[in-house]
């Protein structure tokens, strides 16, 4: 899940959505120690969504609000045509 995501849900969507995350990862656990997984990875992604569901918690419970990001990133700057880069060297003599 992506924190912006996680950011819509109200509070009691996220203590219910962390109780889910966490029974899973234990039936992982339980299941990575008699056979071997489909995808392994699947513990780590559950650990750091039970994490990101924490952190916005705790700003929840804190009172810090996060800024929505940008709509459109701007576009790098270009370097203007009268600006060029020296020539190299050659480094065979």
């Amino acid at each position: 899940m992506k924190a912006e995501d996680i950011r819509a849900l109200g509070d009691d969507e996220l203590r219910a959505r962390i109780l889910e995350l966490e029974e899973e990862s234990f039936r992982l656990r339980f299941r990575a120690a008699t056979e071997a997984l489909e995808d392994p990875l699947r513990q780590r992604v559950i650990r750091r969504d039970v994490a990101r569901l924490q952190t916005i918690m705790g700003e929840r419970a804190k009172g810090i609000v996060r800024a929505a990001p940008a709509a459109a990133k701007k576009a790098p700057a270009r370097k203007s045509a009268g600006a060029k880069k020296a020539p190299r060297r050659s480094t065979a003599r």
